[in-house]
């Protein structure tokens, strides 16, 4: 379905229109939901650089763009490479739009694995544990982002012995 709805607004908004752009970027998702990694990856990438240069580099939806490429990266075992843009993000998120912001929140927890699956176990326990917190702050301890962080924390928790 996306894949035709895409057809038709590059048809008919071009192909760096924004509305164009977020279809790309749905595109992309199932690709990456669907295990088609390295599909996703050169879908985003371009999506990322047409949000770049239409919508501006910290867009909210830039930024959710470069979020969803870093985990695509992170997928795809390019772990060092999810580090860096979603650490990059982070940033951004936390200056546009809020260090309680839900999408800042995400990419909080988001990095959070990134630093697990690198081995960095240490930063990730300390990095969820401040995400939990603000999550149940802001969102309710029932949300469910709030229980798949708590899910995540008993995980890293449970393979790293403590």
């Amino acid at each position: 379905v996306h894949e035709a709805v895409l057809t038709d607004q590059e048809r008919l908004l071009g192909p760096d229109h924004p509305q164009t752009l977020t279809t790309r970027n749905n595109l992309a998702t199932s690709y990456w939901q669907a295990g088609r990694t390295s599909e996703a990856i050169t879908l985003l990438e371009t999506v990322r650089t047409g949000q770049e240069r239409v919508l501006g580099f910290v867009h909210p939806e830039t930024l959710t763009t470069r979020n969803n490429l870093a985990i695509s990266y992170w997928q795809a075992g390019r772990t060092s490479e999810a580090i860096t843009l979603l650490e990059a993000v982070l940033t951004d998120r936390e200056r546009v739009l809020g260090r309680d912001h839900p999408h800042t929140l995400t990419t909080r927890n988001n990095l959070a694995a990134s630093y697990w699956q690198a081995g960095r176990t240490s930063e990730a326990v300390t990095l969820l544990e401040a995400v939990l917190f603000d999550l149940e702050r802001v969102l309710g301890s029932g949300h469910p982002d709030t229980l798949i962080a708590r899910d995540n924390l008993a995980a890293m928790r449970r393979s790293a012995g403590s």
